[in-house]
C-alpha cells in the first residue's frame, strides 16, 4: 500500500510540474486584473447532492451546511472555538420557564434582499423551517412563535433544554422568506456573501455583501467549486486553479508542506463509524457484531491511512468532551478474541476456504460506504483485510448512491459513514438523529428499551452535568450491544495558498468563508 501511494504521489508531482510548465498559472483565482477586484476559488469535495447539499437552502436536507460554510447564512447563535454557545444574530436570550424562551435580536442587520432582519422575519423563517425540515421540527418542538419588534418569543410543545444549541445548527440559518428560494436553491441570508448562481454538483458563485453588518468582506467574488475526486482537488490546488481546499486526501498532505501553502487544522467530533443492520441474518448475531468491533484496527487506521490526522475512537465523542471516549469502555483490537467469539457462536470454516459458515450461512459482510469522504474507502479496504484474517468475507460497495441503498435493509450489513456527532456542542444530537426508534438516520433499525428511557430523560433535563452523565450511560449501551463501531475521530484541515489569510478550521466544521477571508 505504501509503495502504491508513493508511486502515485511521484506521478502526481510530475503531472503538476508539466501543467505548470505549460503555463497553467493561477487560472481564475487571485487578483482579477484590470477590474481591481479580489477573487478567490475554493475547492470542496463534499459540496454535492450525495452529501445532501444539492443547494444552499437550509430548509432542505443538509443545505444549511453549505449555506453557513460559504458565508451566505448566519444563525441566531453560534459556537466559540471551545464549542460554547454564544449570541450571533441574537443579542441575548432568557429561558423564562421550561417551555418559554425570549430572544432579543441584534439591531442593524439586513438580508441581502435589503429587508431588515426583525422578529417578524425570524418568525417567518422558523415557521417555514418547522414545516419543511423534519429533523428541525423534531429537535425544536416549537408550538408557537410570537414576534414584536426585535423580540422573538418561542414556546415549545415540551421542554427542550438544548433549544439554543439547536438554533445554532446550520438548518437554523435565518433567511428572508419574502425573497423566497430560487429554482436553483439560492436564498437571501445575512452573511458576508450573497449567492448569485448555483449549479448542483458543480459550483456556487458569491459576491460580497456590501451592507454586511459585521465589517466589510475583503474578497469581492468567490467561487466554490465541487471537486469530489481527491486527486483532482490536489492537482487543482497545485496548479493554482483553486486558492484553498476542503477535503484534501491525507496522502496528498506532504505535497503542500512547504512555504507556498498554509494549513489550518483542529480536532472535531466528526467520526468514521459503522452502523450495524439489525435486520441482517449476519449482523443481527451479537457474536458477529462483537467480532467486527474487535477485528478493526483503529490505531493502524489512524496512523497509517490517516497519517496521524485523527484519534482512535472509543465511543461517540472524542476524549476532549467531558462525556467523551475516556468515560466509556469499548472493545479493543483483538483478532484472537474475535475469532474465539465466532467459534463459540458456531461460526466455523468447515470447508477450509478461509470464510466461516454457520448453518449454511457464509460469514459475508456487505460493507456499504461512499467515496466523497476520501478516507472511507481506505477504511473499508483495511477492514476487509483485518476481518478477512478472522474468517469474514467482506464485500465492499463504495458508491455515491449510498443514500438510496441504505434505505434497503436487504442490501447491506454494515453502513460506514463520517458523521459530526456533536455539531451543537450537546450530546443529545447523535442519539436523537441516529439511534432511537423515531430517528431519521437509524437505518439499521437498532432498538434498546433502556436507551429509549434514557433519551426521554435527556430530552427533559436542563442540568448540564446530568446531561453528560446520561450521555455516558447511553454510549455504553450502544457499545455493549456493538450496535455501532466507532473507528476514528477526524482532525479536520483546510489547505490554502500562502497568500490566503483569514481561513480558520473550527471544531464544529461550520464557519469557513467569513468576512475575514482575504488575499494578500
Amino acid at each position: 500500500m505504501k509503495k502504491k501511494i508513493t508511486a502515485a504521489l511521484l506521478a502526481l508531482g510530475l503531472l503538476v510540474s508539466a501543467l505548470a510548465g505549460c503555463g497553467g498559472g493561477n487560472g481564475d483565482s487571485g487578483e482579477a486584473g484590470n477590474s481591481g477586484e479580489k477573487t478567490l476559488v475554493f475547492g470542496d469535495t463534499t459540496f454535492n447532492a450525495e452529501n445532501g447539499e444539492a443547494d444552499i437552502n437550509p430548509h432542505r436536507d443538509s443545505g444549511g451546511w453549505a449555506c453557513i460554510r460559504y458565508g451566505v447564512g448566519e444563525t441566531l447563535f453560534r459556537f466559540s472555538d471551545s464549542m460554547e454557545v454564544e449570541p450571533w444574530l441574537a443579542e441575548s436570550y432568557e429561558n423564562v420557564d421550561d417551555l418559554t424562551w425570549t430572544i432579543t435580536l441584534r439591531k442593524g442587520v439586513s438580508f441581502t434582499s435589503g429587508r431588515a432582519m426583525d422578529a417578524q422575519a425570524v418568525k417567518e423563517c422558523l415557521d417555514a423551517l418547522m414545516e419543511e425540515h423534519a429533523r428541525a421540527a423534531g429537535n425544536l418542538q416549537i408550538a408557537e412563535i410570537s414576534a414584536q419588534g426585535q423580540t422573538v418569543t418561542i414556546r415549545t410543545e415540551e421542554p427542550v433544554p438544548a433549544l439554543i444549541n439547536y438554533l445554532a445548527d446550520p438548518y437554523a440559518c435565518i433567511i428572508d422568506m419574502e425573497a423566497g428560494v430560487t429554482p436553483e436553491g439560492i436564498v437571501s441570508g445575512t452573511g458576508p456573501y450573497q449567492a448569485v448562481s448555483l449549479v448542483t454538483d458543480t459550483s456556487l458563485s458569491l459576491v460580497k455583501n456590501e451592507n454586511y453588518w459585521d465589517g466589510e468582506p475583503k474578497i469581492d467574488r468567490i467561487t466554490v467549486r465541487t471537486i469530489s475526486d481527491g486527486d483532482t482537488l490536489t492537482m487543482a490546488l497545485q496548479s493554482g486553479e483553486i486558492d484553498a481546499a476542503y477535503g484534501m486526501p491525507y496522502a496528498s498532505y506532504p505535497l503542500f508542506e512547504n512555504d507556498n501553502y498554509t494549513f489550518t487544522s483542529c480536532a472535531t467530533s466528526r467520526v468514521f463509524f459503522g452502523a450495524m443492520n439489525f435486520e441482517s441474518a449476519v449482523t443481527s448475531d451479537p457474536a458477529v457484531r462483537r467480532a467486527i468491533a474487535m477485528g478493526i484496527d483503529r490505531d493502524s487506521f489512524v496512523e497509517t491511512l490517516l497519517g496521524g490526522n485523527g484519534y482512535p475512537a472509543a465511543g461517540v465523542y472524542p476524549d476532549s468532551f467531558t462525556f467523551g471516549g475516556d468515560a466509556v469502555s469499548a472493545e479493543s483490537y483483538d483478532p484472537e478474541g474475535a475469532a474465539k467469539a465466532l467459534e463459540e457462536a458456531g461460526w466455523v470454516d468447515t470447508d477450509g476456504d478461509g470464510v466461516r459458515e454457520k448453518e449454511g450461512q457464509r460469514l459475508t459482510l456487505r460493507w456499504l460506504t461512499y467515496p466523497s469522504r476520501q478516507e472511507l474507502p481506505l477504511l473499508a479496504e483495511a477492514a476487509q483485510a483485518s476481518l478477512g484474517e478472522i474468517g469474514f468475507e467482506v464485500q465492499i460497495n463504495n458508491t455515491a448512491d449510498h443514500n438510496t441503498i441504505r434505505t434497503d435493509t436487504g442490501a447491506w450489513d454494515i453502513y460506514v459513514s463520517a458523521f459530526v456527532t456533536a455539531p451543537t456542542g450537546d450530546p443529545e444530537y447523535f442519539f436523537s438523529y441516529c439511534c432511537l426508534d423515531d430517528s431519521a438516520q437509524n437505518v439499521g433499525h437498532y432498538h434498546s428499551d433502556r436507551l429509549e428511557e434514557l433519551a426521554e430523560e435527556l430530552s427533559g433535563t436542563f442540568d448540564t452535568d446530568r446531561r453528560g452523565e446520561l450521555a455516558v450511560e447511553m454510549q455504553q449501551i450502544l457499545l455493549d450491544d456493538n450496535a455501532y463501531v466507532f473507528c476514528s475521530h477526524l482532525r479536520m484541515s483546510m489547505i490554502s495558498r500562502a497568500s490566503v489569510t483569514g481561513l480558520a478550521a473550527h471544531p464544529c466544521d461550520y464557519y469557513e468563508i467569513t468576512a475575514e477571508l482575504d488575499l494578500v
